[in-house]
């Protein structure tokens, strides 16, 4: 078996995955653009037997690695984004440059994947096949997989697809995943209120779009809970209402913004309509008007059933692993989806609270105070490297 002791090769390299991720999180970029993490991932597989591919809209690149055969294709993808939040962990390698934080965990991501790099490029004389290195910039809400994907970087696509998502309040070394829906799309909706205003103590001269927007928000609330079947779920959370000058001023319009979480593209257009057709009836009923807008986030993201399978098979299969299936899909979203889209593959969540700790109370992704215990990062890179690996060697079989 090509997969025999590789957790024993992925601790030997955990100084420089550590060394890694460290000096990322010190200097974290954002968006599409993070050529310094590109750099810095260059520079620690420069000696490695990869061949490189960047594109024109941002700092993506992939690194090919060609075995002594031909065979099968596969993908493992880290994201290199951060955050524009403080950092208020106290590390010694916190981030050097005020307003940004590599929350998310994309800094490890991209070190074990550096690390799954290593591990493969010294086994290259018994891989059939290639193995594709996918460092993605953008992924906090800049569509990054998409550009890369629009500029070609995986070209010819891959049979397989696969990545990794750190959860530092999650079980120290667990793997957990499902088949189907993982994460949910994320769209932004925006309804504008238009009315007639006027003196605040005069209303009925007005068309006040204040209590419209207001009756709007909690009847989407109704709608959520009656229209659609629990057993699939949908969010729509209004977090912004903008509207007014003056406590004595009435206003022309009302701004409601906020997010829609579906977990299929049925019901991702579905609640589009409804909630045009709602915004536009309450309105009416109150002799305003009402404009929905729905701006386009990342798709769901849909595990196909093998993959996940694989992803089970491989950590179940190293020492002291263990896999757990997701009862049920969790609503925030990920940009890989838009590979999954395209490409059959799995995203799966590695547990990285402190193995000696417990992990229900530690701060989850997106916390000015996340931290992660890096003792967990061998083994990510590992199950990347071992999913390649079982993947080359069996397909989907």
């Amino acid at each position: 078996m090509l997969a025999d002791h590789l957790l024993d090769q992925a601790r030997e390299l955990a100084p420089r995955i550590v060394a890694l991720r460290r000096a990322i999180h010190a200097e974290p970029e954002l968006g599409l653009e993070t050529p310094l993490t590109l750099a810095k991932v260059r520079a620690e597989l420069a000696d490695l037997p990869l061949e490189w591919r960047e594109g024109a809209s941002c700092t993506g690149a992939v690194a090919v690695l060609k075995g002594a055969r031909p065979g099968h294709s596969v993908l493992l993808r880290g994201d290199m984004d951060a955050l524009p939040m403080p950092e208020e962990t106290g590390l010694e390698f916190a981030s050097s440059i005020a307003g940004r934080m590599h929350a998310c965990g994309h800094d490890t991501h991209t070190a074990m994947l550096a690390g799954a790099a290593r591990i493969l490029a010294a086994r290259k004389g018994e891989l059939a096949g290639e193995v594709r290195f996918m460092f993605q910039p953008g992924e906090e809400g800049f569509h990054g997989a998409r550009f890369m994907l629009e500029d070609g970087l995986l070209d010819p696509l891959p049979e397989a697809a696969f990545a990794l998502h750190i959860m530092p309040n999650y079980k120290h070394g667990v793997l957990a995943s499902r088949a189907g829906a993982l994460l949910a799309a994320a769209d932004k909706l925006e309804i504008v209120v238009e009315g007639r205003g006027g003196h605040a103590s005069l209303p009925h001269q007005t068309r006040d779009p204040i209590p419209v927007a207001c009756e709007i928000v909690t009847a989407i609330q109704a709608l959520v809970t009656r229209r659609y079947e629990a057993a699939e779920p949908i969010v729509v959370t209004v977090t912004q209402l903008e509207a007014g000058s003056a406590h004595n001023v009435i206003p022309d319009r009302a701004v409601l913004k906020g997010t829609i979480r579906t977990l299929s593209p049925e019901r991702r257009q579905v609640i589009r309509d409804d909630l045009r057709r709602l915004a536009e009836g309450i309105a009416a009923a109150h002799e305003c008007s009402a404009e929905v807008t729905v701006i386009d986030g990342f798709p769901p993201t849909i595990n196909d059933a093998r993959a996940a399978a694989l992803f089970a098979a491989v950590a179940d299969d190293l020492p002291g692993g263990a896999f757990e299936t997701l009862p049920h899909p969790i609503m925030g979203a990920e940009d890989f989806s838009y590979v999954l889209e395209k490409v059959p593959g799995a995203m799966a969540l590695l547990g990285v609270a402190a193995a000696d700790g417990d992990w229900t109370s530690c701060c989850g992704i997106h916390s000015t105070r996340m931290v992660v215990d890096e003792s967990a990062l061998p083994r990510g890179a590992a199950i990347l490297a071992g999913c390649a690996l079982r993947f080359l060697e069996r397909g989907w079989d």
